[in-house]
């Protein structure tokens, strides 16, 4: 009766140990935003790569935000340390109308290697940033 509690428990113990998406691994997720930024008189000041964007990490189907970046000088971000399994990354953009919410750019994707290193397609938002 000994040994069944001791195998039961292994094999529980070895099952809790599976971890999902999050932190913790050694892959990452890599990618830029690019970003028209426009006068509050709806005119295109500028565009390029924007620095100082947050980007938002969320980790297979948890709830909330897993985690943000902001972009460097050149619109680069980087999630690192990430494992296995499904995520999502978004930015959000402005609309060009007034009093209405940003909208987000979302982008998901899955590790399949633990040592994967994914560069996502470039995120293209909206920006009033005079």
């Amino acid at each position: 009766m000994r040994n069944i509690f001791i195998i039961v428990s292994l094999l529980f113990v070895m099952a809790s140990c599976t971890k999902g998406p999050g932190t913790g691994g050694r892959a990452s997720i890599k990618g830029k935003v690019y970003a028209y930024n426009y006068s509050n008189a709806f005119n295109l000041n500028d565009s390029g790569y924007i620095g100082q964007q947050k980007v938002f990490i969320k980790y297979g189907d948890e709830p909330g935000v897993g985690d943000d970046v902001d972009t460097d000088n050149t619109g680069t971000y980087y999630f690192p340390f990430l494992r296995k399994g499904k995520y999502t990354v978004y930015v959000f953009s402005k609309k060009l109308s007034n009093n209405t919410l940003d909208s987000a750019v979302v982008k998901t994707i899955e590790i399949t290697d633990r040592k994967e290193e994914i560069e996502l397609p470039q995120f293209t938002i909206l920006t009033f940033k005079n």
